[in-house]
C-alpha cells in the first residue's frame, strides 16, 4: 500500500479528482483518507483518478473548476477516462486500461461575462528599489538582452538566401552572432490574408531591442517586401530603426546577390561587436510567457512558477506578456478575476470569440487544440490545458492590457496579445511585439529557440529535466518534492537576470532556433457547409465535406495524353530491385519542433557517413506541421505528405523523428504506415524528449543507420521512362517553351515514365501546352490530391490549393516526383530539398539577369529546347550534374495546409 501524498496531486483543496504523480497499475492500493482503496484500472502520470464519490452527470474538478462529467457513478480509485484521452492512450499500447470512458468532457458554452463579478484591483505593489541587468541600451525604446545581427526574410521566397548568407557569416565577431530569420509566409502570388500579422511581426522584428543591425531582404515582386514593412511603419506611427540597418532586393543570381548583400554586413559587424553591455532597469525586461508539451502539471508547477516570477519582475517595473487565445478558451473565470477595467475585460473576450470565428470558418473548434502528446501526458481537453496554461497569470496579478498579435506594448505589467496556442507562431508575435526573453514552460520537455531571443525552459516534473537537463533551465518540478514555491521563484529570478545580462540559455548552448509566424489561412468568413458556429456544438466528419476543399484522395489514373518514342538515357542506379535516379538515406521530422534537430543530425549523418555505401545522400525535410494546427482535411493532406516522402521510390532508409508531445507522434504514423500496407519495421524511430535530449537521439540515430549492412547501389544504364517528372512553369511562358515542355512530356511518358502537373500551374493555363500535350484545349483536371502518390504511370495533375512555389515543389515530391523541370522568367527559385529542381529558361532577359541560376538556356524551336531540357533531366539524373539552386544551397521544403487549415 502507498500513501495518497507519495502518488497523487491534488491541484486545490475541494477538487474531487487527483492527479497520478507516477504511472500507477491496476491494483494497486493507495491509503486515501484512512481508507485503502484499489485502484480497478492502470492509471498513467498525469492522469486523473477519484478522490471522493461522483454521481452520474456530476462535474468533475480540477482548480475547482468543472473539466468532464461522470458517465457513471464513481468511486475513489475510479480511473477518470474521457473518449479522446482514452483513445491516445489505447493507441500506445497501455495495458490495463477500462472498456468504456468514465467521463464526457464539459461542453464549452459561451462564457457570460457578469460586470458585477470583476475585481477592478491595483496592481501587484512595487519594490522599494527596482533592479539592474546588464543591457544593450537602444535609442528607439528598452534596452536589450542580446546584440545579433538579423537577416530578415520579407517572404518564403527570400528564406533560403538569408539562411545561406547567415551561414556565410558563422562564427564572425559581430556581438552574439549573425542569425537569420527564415520563414513561410508571403511567397504565394495573391495577397495573404495574414498580410497584416506579417507586417506587425516583421516590423517589430527590425526594431526588437536585442537586434544589433538588421537586413530586411526581399525579392522581386513579392507582396510582402521591404518597401510594405518601411509603409506599415510609417503609417502606423511605430519608431524608426535606429540601429544600422539597410533594405535589399534579390534582381540577379544567388552568389551575385549573396556577394552584395554580404558587402552591406560587413561594416556593422565591428559595430555591433563594439557595443558593450552596461547596467540597465529591469523594467526593461519584457517576458514572453510561452507553453508547449504541455502535461498534467504545467499548472501545478512550471506555470505557477513563471506567474510568480514574472510578479516579481512586474514589482520592478517589467512587462509580462501572455499569448496562445485558444489556450484560455475555458478559463475566462481565471483571467478576469482581476482585471484592469471593463474595456480590458471586454477586449479579451472579443478577441477569443475572433479566434475562435477564424478557426469555425476552417470548420473547427477550439476542442482540437490539445496535442496527442497533452492528451497522452493528462490534458484530456481544451478545459484541462487552459485553466493549467491560465496559471502563468497569478491571482494576485492585474491583466492590464489586451493587443493583436505583435502589436507593440502598450505601456508595463502584465498584457495579453492574441495569438494561436502554436508555440512557435505565438512566439514570434510576442517578439514582434517587443519582447526580449521568453519564458518556456513544458512538461515533456520541448527544446524550442528563437534566434535572437533567448529561451529559458521550465520543466514541469523533476523526472523529465534529468532526462533532458541539457535542453532545460529550470526545474520546477522541485516544488512538487518539497521546495517552497517562494525559494523556487527567488532562485529562478537570480537566473533571469543572469541570463538577460549574458549568461547563454540551455537553447543557445545547443545552438538551434526557428522561426514561424502566424500562418496564413484560406477562409475570411463563414461559408455554407463547412463553418462551425462559435458555440461549438456543430459537427461533421470529414467524408462530409465537400471533397475539393478537404482535398480527398482521386483515383490516382493518369490523363490520355500524348506521347512519342524518344528516348533520352540515362545512368541510374539499381537499389533494392528498383530502378532510380539516387539512394537517399531520409530523417522525417513528425512535427516542426523537430525539424532544425533533424536537419542537424542529417548534416552530420552525411558528413560523417553513418549510413556507409548504402545511401547516396542524407536528407532531413524540415516543416511547419503536425502540432499547434487544426486536424482534419489539413491533417490528412500533411500525413499523405510524409507517408510520400517515406515511401518515395528514391528513398531506401527512412527514420522517424518525433519530438514527443506533438499531435503527429511516432505511433501516429506507425498507424499510417500499416493503413498504407508498409510495415513499420522497415522504418527507424527516434524521439527527442523520450530518448533523452540532443546528445542521446543523435546517438540512436546514428546506430539505427550504421546497423544495416546494405551493398552499395549498382550503376545501370536506363532512360527517362524510368522516372517520375513533375514539370512547372513560373512567370511568363513563350510559346516554344510550352510546346517544348509538352514535347518533354511526351516523351518521358511514352517510354513509361510519369508527368506530373500543378492545377494551379502555368502550364494547364497555357493554350501552347495543352493541345500539345493533350490534343485538345479542354480544361485537364485533377488525376491526384495534393501529395497523393499515382495509382498509375502517365500524365498525371496534381490539385493544387494556392500558388505558393515550395508547398508545389513538396506536393510533388509525395506524389513519386524523382525531379522538377522548371521553366523560369522574370526570376528563378528554389530548390527542394529532396527532390532536385532544374531551372531552364527561353526568357532573353531572364538569361541575361539570371544565367548564373540556370542549369539551361533553351534555345531554337520547340524541339530543339525540349531535346535540351530532356538532356539537362538526364544529366541530373544521371548524378553528373547538381542543380545551381541546390549547390548554392537555395533550398527549402513547405507543407500546404490547403483550404481548410488553421493555426491553434
Amino acid at each position: 500500500m502507498v500513501r495518497f501524498e507519495q502518488i497523487g496531486v491534488l491541484p486545490e483543496p475541494g477538487d474531487n479528482v487527483a492527479i497520478a504523480s507516477r504511472r500507477l497499475e491496476a491494483g494497486t492500493e493507495v491509503e486515501l483518507d484512512g481508507t485503502a482503496v484499489t485502484l480497478p484500472h492502470t492509471v498513467l502520470e498525469g492522469h486523473r483518478f477519484v478522490v471522493t464519490p461522483v454521481a452520474t452527470g456530476e462535474a468533475l474538478t480540477s482548480w475547482n473548476t468543472a473539466f468532464a462529467r461522470a458517465s457513471r457513478d464513481l468511486v475513489p480509485g475510479d480511473y477518470v477516462c474521457t473518449p479522446t484521452s482514452l483513445a491516445a492512450v489505447s493507441a500506445r499500447g497501455v495495458e490495463g486500461l477500462p472498456a468504456e470512458p468514465s467521463a464526457t468532457n464539459e461542453p464549452l458554452d459561451p462564457f457570460e461575462l457578469d460586470e458585477s463579478g470583476l475585481n477592478f484591483g491595483a496592481q501587484v505593489t512595487s519594490v522599494e528599489q527596482p533592479g539592474t541587468f546588464l543591457g544593450y541600451p537602444r535609442e528607439q525604446g528598452p534596452a536589450g538582452t542580446r546584440n545579433h545581427v538579423v537577416l530578415l526574410a520579407t517572404s518564403s521566397r527570400s528564406s533560403g538566401f538569408v539562411t545561406e548568407l547567415a551561414r556565410r557569416f558563422d562564427g564572425a565577431a559581430a556581438g552574439d552572432g549573425v542569425v537569420p530569420v527564415a520563414h513561410t509566409e508571403g511567397g504565394e502570388d495573391e495577397v495573404p490574408n495574414n498580410l497584416h500579422f506579417l507586417l506587425a511581426t516583421l516590423g517589430g522584428f527590425a526594431l526588437n531591442p536585442n537586434v544589433g543591425a538588421v537586413l530586411i531582404v526581399d525579392t522581386e515582386g513579392d507582396v510582402v517586401s521591404g518597401e510594405a514593412i518601411k509603409n506599415f511603419l510609417a503609417e502606423n506611427n511605430y519608431p524608426s530603426i535606429k540601429v544600422p540597418h539597410a533594405y535589399f532586393t534579390r534582381s540577379a543570381g544567388f552568389e551575385h546577390d549573396l556577394t552584395a548583400a554580404g558587402a552591406l554586413i560587413e561594416p556593422w559587424l565591428p559595430v555591433v561587436d563594439a557595443q558593450p553591455r552596461v547596467e540597465v532597469p529591469l523594467a526593461d525586461l519584457k517576458i514572453a510567457l510561452q507553453c508547449g508539451g504541455s502535461d498534467a502539471f504545467s499548472g501545478i508547477s512550471a506555470n505557477p512558477l513563471a506567474g510568480q516570477v514574472s510578479a516579481e519582475l512586474i514589482r520592478h517595473g517589467g512587462t509580462a506578456v501572455l499569448a496562445e487565445t485558444d489556450e484560455l478558451i475555458g478559463a475566462e473565470p481565471y483571467v478576469l478575476k482581476n482585471v484592469r477595467d471593463l474595456a480590458t475585460a471586454k477586449r479579451f473576450l472579443a478577441t477569443i470569440k475572433s479566434f475562435k470565428e477564424r478557426v469555425g470558418w476552417h470548420g473547427h473548434t477550439a476542442e482540437g487544440n490539445p496535442s496527442g502528446g497533452n492528451v497522452y501526458r493528462g490534458l484530456y481537453n481544451i478545459v484541462l490545458k487552459s485553466i493549467g496554461a491560465a496559471r502563468k497569470l497569478p491571482r494576485e496579478v492585474r491583466l492590464d492590457h489586451v493587443i493583436d498579435y505583435g502589436e507593440p506594448l502598450p505601456g508595463d505589467g502584465y498584457i495579453f496579445m492574441d495569438s494561436p496556442g502554436n508555440d512557435l507562431e505565438s512566439v514570434a508575435g510576442q517578439i514582434g511585439s517587443g519582447c526580449n526573453l521568453i519564458f518556456f514552460t513544458t512538461g515533456n520537455g520541448s527544446i524550442t529557440n528563437f534566434p535572437f531571443v533567448p529561451t529559458l525552459k521550465f520543466v514541469t516534473t523533476s523526472a523529465r529535466y534529468e532526462r533532458l537537463h541539457a535542453e532545460m533551465d529550470v526545474d520546477a518540478g522541485k516544488y512538487l518534492t518539497g521546495t517552497s514555491m517562494a525559494d523556487l521563484t527567488a532562485e529562478t529570478f537570480d537566473l533571469v537576470v543572469r541570463v538577460a545580462s549574458g549568461e547563454k540559455s540551455a537553447g543557445e548552448r545547443a545552438g538551434h532556433s526557428q522561426v514561424s509566424i502566424w500562418r496564413n489561412w484560406k477562409q475570411t468568413g463563414p461559408r455554407e457547409g463547412i463553418s462551425i458556429s462559435t458555440d461549438g456544438r456543430m459537427a461533421r466528419t470529414l467524408a462530409d465535406l465537400p471533397a475539393e476543399d478537404r482535398d480527398a484522395p482521386l483515383d490516382g489514373l493518369p490523363h490520355p495524353g500524348l506521347t512519342s518514342d524518344g528516348r533520352t538515357i540515362a545512368g541510374l542506379l539499381t537499389v533494392d530491385h528498383r530502378l532510380v535516379p539516387e539512394a537517399v538515406g531520409l530523417i522525417l521530422p513528425t512535427s516542426l519542433c523537430s525539424g532544425q534537430i533533424a536537419l542537424r543530425i542529417a548534416a552530420q549523418a552525411q558528413l560523417e557517413k553513418w549510413a556507409g555505401d548504402a545511401v547516396t545522400r542524407m536528407v532531413a525535410l524540415p516543416h511547419t506541421e503536425g502540432c499547434g494546427s487544426s486536424g482534419g482535411a489539413s491533417e490528412e493532406t500533411f500525413a499523405r505528405i510524409m507517408l510520400g516522402y517515406l515511401l518515395h521510390p528514391n528513398t531506401r532508409m527512412a527514420l522517424l523523428l518525433e519530438h514527443g508531445c506533438e499531435k503527429t507522434h511516432n505511433d501516429y504514423f506507425r498507424s499510417r504506415l500499416v493503413e498504407a500496407g508498409a510495415d513499420p519495421a522497415r522504418f527507424g524511430w527516434a524521439s527527442i524528449q523520450a530518448d533523452g535530449g540532443l546528445d542521446a537521439v543523435g546517438g540512436k540515430v546514428k546506430e539505427w543507420f550504421g546497423g544495416f549492412d546494405l551493398p552499395a547501389p549498382v550503376e545501370q544504364a536506363g532512360d527517362l521512362g524510368a522516372l517520375t517528372v513533375g514539370l512547372e512553369a513560373r512567370g511568363p511562358l513563350p510559346e516554344r517553351a510550352a510546346e517544348a515542355l509538352a514535347l518533354i512530356g511526351q516523351e518521358i511518358v511514352g517510354s513509361g515514365g510519369s508527368v506530373v502537373l500543378s492545377s494551379r500551374g502555368a502550364l494547364l493555363a497555357h493554350d501552347g501546352f495543352r493541345p500539345a500535350a493533350f490534343g485538345s484545349a479542354d480544361a485537364v483536371g485533377p488525376t491526384v490530391a495534393h501529395g497523393q502518390r499515382l495509382a498509375a504511370p502517365g500524365w498525371h495533375v496534381m490539385r493544387m490549393p494556392g500558388t505558393d512555389w515550395m508547398e508545389t515543389a513538396t506536393g510533388f515530391g509525395a506524389t513519386g516526383v524523382q525531379q522538377i523541370l522548371a521553366h523560369v522568367a522574370g526570376g528563378t527559385v528554389s530548390a527542394q530539398r529532396f527532390v532536385p529542381v532544374v531551372e531552364f529558361s527561353n526568357d532573353s532577359e531572364t538569361v541575361a539577369t539570371y544565367g548564373d541560376d540556370l542549369d539551361a538556356v533553351a534555345t531554337g524551336d520547340a524541339a530543339e529546347q525540349a531535346r535540351i531540357g530532356l538532356e539537362t533531366i538526364a544529366a541530373v539524373a544521371s548524378r553528373q550534374l547538381v542543380p545551381k539552386a541546390v549547390a548554392s544551397g537555395n533550398i527549402g521544403f513547405q507543407i500546404t495546409r490547403g483550404l481548410l487549415g488553421t493555426s491553434m
